[in-house]
């Protein structure tokens, strides 16, 4: 998952990030829905929902294992992102963790209205939200490299 994720230094901002963005604002309660179910499926037990934008876009469980394994990897600069993952109240916040061309994007945003109540309306088919959600992403994110 992490293959292409290497200890550069920083690195300018790519296009893919403005695309996250865009992508976050007109599917946020969907993306809320999605994150808080997938919260109840995991047991809170500290995995958060991950974006792999390659090969092309799809989600990804991001275990604590994970993450601590990839910041030793580049050198403790995810430290910060760490933190707010730890203290996060999933019952309130959604957290998503964004893979791409070797840089981190995160996420992080107050639900509103709440991850339940966006359940309730985007639920019961967990599998075909994932699935709509990826094939959503697949037309709305695209990397730096692919639009050269």
């Amino acid at each position: 998952m992490f293959s292409s994720f290497d200890n550069q230094g920083p690195q300018p901002r790519e296009k893919w990030r403005s695309h996250v963005d865009w992508f976050v604002q007109d599917y946020r309660s969907q993306l809320t829905a999605l994150a808080w179910r997938l919260q109840q499926e995991w047991h809170h037990d500290g995995t958060i929902l991950g974006i792999d934008l390659k090969p092309q876009p799809h989600f990804v469980p991001c275990s604590p294992e994970t993450l601590q394994t990839l910041n030793r990897r580049v050198g403790g600069r995810l430290q910060e992102i760490l933190g707010i993952i730890a203290g996060a109240d999933f019952e309130q916040e959604v957290i998503i963790l964004c893979i791409g061309d070797g840089q981190v994007k995160l996420v992080y945003y107050q639900a509103d209205p709440s991850p339940e109540t966006c359940w309730q309306t985007h639920g019961p088919d967990l599998d075909q939200l994932i699935a709509d959600l990826e094939a959503a992403m697949a037309e709305s994110i695209q990397l730096e490299s692919a639009s050269k």
